[in-house]
């Protein structure tokens, strides 16, 4: 019995000085990261555009050791890079695209680095490199452990209203799938099993004709008009529509000089809520305002569905897991400099948003939340068909909101650099516990069968059309 219980306690000093090991190495190699991801912040390139950027991170995991598929799912940014055979297969997701009019320099104050350009305002270029990160560190563990089975990164572009994961779902790359991981940059860090907002987007064109404003408007029609009335009958449809739904909408053309009644006019439109078949229901009722808009106006209306993406499944199973390795890396720790730098962010904040640079440290507790709120991901879709878990890490400074010019200007600092080694620790150490004990994904899939139901069939929710690459340009 005596030997036994030696035994177990050298078995488990053998774990626990692995498990260093491998957060050793990926501190030795966070600089190197830093500058990836440093690239992928001064590239800021847009969705479906991010033609350096994918490079990059295909070339890190190339020099390590990966095969590299370029072009999956017709898109060319997206990739797949794959080490090792058999099962168990696990999934790394990346991603990479920029946001358009936040670009920011890394100062805790207003100043872009182009006026009107992009930027990293949702913390893609941490996403893409803390992934990339972890794909390798987990390979390097499986040679040295003689370790069966395929770790992936899935580089998906264009997630920012692009949809990137549901054509590449679509497409059946990731089917063989049995753990799906992923992260996102954030100000707090949470490992939960929550779920998110369903959404549609669509551009909605109208189609009128020409006249001078002054001299002739009777024989104009006016896509304008069209767009306003539309727009108008939407705003209305928010008092007859569920509470947790959210609608929002930009005009993107409106015409070119106020003494030509605009022949052509563009609104492009989300609906979003926790609950994917509600936006379908929400999304007709909007295709009727247009209709009517066209109607009332005499002008042509046709429509095009940018992306459409289901709310997040959570899996506890999986979560639980992630959860566990966050607690076991920690929180962000923030020095003198940085600690001034959070201090002068906050300072922008709106009044009451009350924070400190302390929380950056903090752990959230776990939860699990089927009902989503705040924003949406293409994620959602690949949710439905794999077992998925992801994690938040605090890469911006506590009480930052998303696609603000503090969260660009946080991840082009060592605080965001920070934080995404956060996440590579913890996505390396959950694919690890995955290999070491496959039953963690065979329950994670029986919990996945179990939430969507016996008679689930996807169906995305962008039809039959192939992924909108020239939607940033």
């Amino acid at each position: 019995m005596k030997n036994l219980i030696t035994l177990c306690f050298l078995f488990l000093a053998f774990i626990a000085n692995a498990q260093e090991d491998v957060l050793k190495k990926l501190d030795e190699k966070a600089s190197f990261y830093s500058e990836v991801s440093q690239q992928i912040w001064d590239y800021a390139e847009l969705g479906y555009l991010e033609t350096k950027s994918s490079a990059l991170l295909q070339k890190t995991l190339s020099d390590a050791g990966f095969k590299v598929t370029t072009g999956v799912a017709e898109i060319p940014t997206a990739f797949v890079a794959e080490y090792g055979s058999g099962k168990p297969v696990i999934g790394i997701m990346a991603e990479f695209d920029a946001l358009p009019g936040v670009s920011q320099k890394a100062v805790p104050f207003r100043e872009p680095v182009v006026e009107g350009g992009a930027g990293h305002a949702c913390g893609h270029h941490l996403f893409g490199t803390a992934s990339v990160a972890a794909g390798i560190a987990a390979k390097e563990w499986m040679i040295e452990n003689n370790i069966q089975g395929t770790i992936r990164v899935y580089g998906t572009p264009a997630e920012e209203g692009g949809g990137g994961k549901v054509y590449m779902a679509k497409s059946g790359i990731m089917d063989d799938v049995d753990a799906m991981l992923h992260w996102h940059p954030s100000s707090a860090n949470n490992a939960g099993a929550n779920s998110s907002l369903a959404n549609i987007s669509t551009k909605f064109r109208f189609y009128g004709e020409a006249s001078h404003a002054a001299a002739a408007p009777d024989r104009g029609k006016s896509a304008l008009d069209a767009v306003e009335a539309m727009n108008f009958m939407v705003n209305l449809m928010r008092e007859h529509v569920p509470m947790e739904t959210r609608m929002h909408y930009v005009i993107t053309r409106g015409g070119e000089a106020p003494n030509v009644v605009p022949a052509f006019a563009e609104s492009y439109h989300y609906v979003r809520h926790p609950n994917a078949m509600k936006v379908k229901e929400i999304f007709a009722k909007m295709i009727d305002a247009a209709e009517g808009a066209a109607l009332g106006t005499q002008t042509k209306m046709e429509y095009e569905i940018i992306n459409g993406v289901y709310n997040l499944l959570p899996n506890e199973t999986l979560a639980s897991v992630m959860h566990k390795n966050l607690e076991a890396v920690g929180g962000v720790e923030y020095n003198a400099e940085e600690t001034k730098f959070a201090e002068d962010i906050i300072k922008t904040y709106p009044a009451g948003v009350i924070v400190s640079p302390e929380d950056a440290k903090k752990i959230a507790p776990f939860e699990v939340n089927e009902k989503g709120s705040g924003g949406s991901t293409d994620v959602g879709d690949v949710s439905w068909l794999v077992p998925t878990a992801g994690l938040g890490t605090a890469t911006w400074v506590p009480g930052t909101s998303a696609h603000t010019w503090q969260a660009v200007a946080a991840g082009g600092t060592s605080i965001g650099k920070k934080g995404m080694m956060v996440a590579a620790k913890t996505l390396t150490l959950t694919a690890i516990d995955i290999f070491k004990d496959p039953s963690i994904a065979e329950k994670a899939k029986v919990e996945l069968d179990q939430r969507r139901g016996a008679d689930f069939k996807y169906e995305a929710l962008t039809g039959e059309r192939s992924a909108p690459l020239d939607y940033r340009k």
